[in-house]
């Protein structure tokens, strides 16, 4: 990858994801000029006072003629307008590319701009129910998989270049076409929202005015459904995008539940035991040690005694050996969980080391699997 100071990257949207590549790219590559654009104004004069960005621009313009690469990183259909607009400022050998989670749309948008040359598609593969600059983080995209859907018409050097430069960021490059992709993120990370959210409708349904099941499902229901917070824009806009994926799965899903439903009706013990079997069976096989399309979660779980002090002593104890606690809870429903206190960590060695201090101390500590 290029070190030359006069390397410049653009960034249309500087988001979760834009915030987080832009710094990304600051920290790895200083020498390179970096400028980007934000309809949100206090996001774009933030990036610039933490020294992310070299310049703003006010709009999209000449401004972006200096860049040898420009991340489109707004919403997926805004990209599709940002892209027209930027046809007229890309230099010779620019790279266009983008970050969004479904990539049919903006590959048929390129193909009718005559744009396939100088278009790579990206998609890294995290998110958060955390949306915006405030959220971004130089390390998101680290030891993630990262999505990338060149076209047919584009350099295959100017692949090689680009795969390299996003491996040098730190995230691990996965080469698919745009249609598999698509098909991909329906099932593990589009239709699993749309999953969430139903079953959040299904607990808001059934609640008592004094909410009751909230309180209820304050626990393992919350954790299974923490991507149903994620932002209602972005995914009616990814829905909507990738229908025809997401509707062939729901259907799926509809008739499997169907079936769930006549093994009941029938009182079948051996179909409900097969379902649930092969599902166990699979998920054991699925690495938690890679980071994937769902923010994880760094959790630990400790039974600490419902004595006075007790809670203090615990955080102390971290406090004395420079663990930062993200968040803390006494969990009720500990139906599916164990350990009485919930402690989220910032990241993976903080838990691990969280945990070992813990248990040098004989505290019980489990972890979710």
């Amino acid at each position: 990858m290029s070190t030359e100071t006069n390397f410049t990257i653009g960034f249309i949207g500087l988001g979760l994801i834009g915030g987080s590549i832009a710094k990304n790219v600051r920290r790895v590559f200083p020498n390179y000029t970096v400028i980007g654009y934000d309809t949100d104004k206090e996001a774009l004069k933030k990036a610039v006072e933490e020294g992310v960005l070299d310049r703003p621009a006010a709009e999209l313009n000449s401004d972006f003629s200096e860049c040898s690469y420009i991340f489109l990183c707004a919403p997926v259909q805004h990209n599709l307008q940002f892209l027209e607009q930027l046809k007229p400022y890309l230099k010779e050998g620019c790279i266009v590319t983008d970050v969004g989670s479904v990539k049919g749309g903006i590959h048929k948008k390129v193909k009718d701009l005559d744009m396939e040359t100088c278009f790579i598609g990206g998609h890294p593969m995290v998110g958060s129910e955390k949306a915006g600059f405030s959220y971004s983080s130089d390390r998101l995209i680290e030891n993630a998989y990262y999505f990338i859907t060149p076209t047919e018409k584009v350099n295959t050097e100017k692949v090689k270049e680009f795969t390299s430069f996003i491996e040098e960021l730190g995230a691990l490059t996965i080469l698919l076409d745009a249609k598999r992709h698509d098909a991909f993120t329906a099932a593990i990370s589009h239709v699993p929202h749309i999953m969430a959210a139903e079953l959040v409708h299904t607990v808001r349904n059934m609640d008592t005015e004094d909410g009751i099941l909230k309180q209820l499902a304050a626990g393992g229901f919350k954790d299974i459904t923490r991507i149903a917070s994620s932002s209602p824009v972005v995914w009616e806009q990814i829905s909507l995008s990738n229908k025809e994926n997401i509707r062939e799965l729901l259907v799926q899903i509809k008739d499997s539940i169907s079936e769930m439903i006549h093994a009941l009706d029938r009182d079948d013990h051996s179909y409900l035991n097969e379902y649930f079997r092969e599902a166990g069976e699979y998920r054991e096989t699925v690495p938690d040690s890679a980071v994937g399309l769902m923010e994880k979660s760094y959790e630990i779980f400790v039974d600490i005694p419902d004595e006075p002090g007790t809670l203090s002593t615990t955080t102390t104890l971290l406090a004395l050996n420079n663990i930062s606690i993200k968040n803390i809870g006494i969990i009720h429903n500990r139906e599916f969980e164990e350990g009485v206190l919930k402690i989220m960590l910032y990241d993976d060695v903080s838990a691990k080391r969280a945990r070992e201090i813990l248990q040098d101390k004989n505290y019980s500590v489990y972890e979710r699997n």
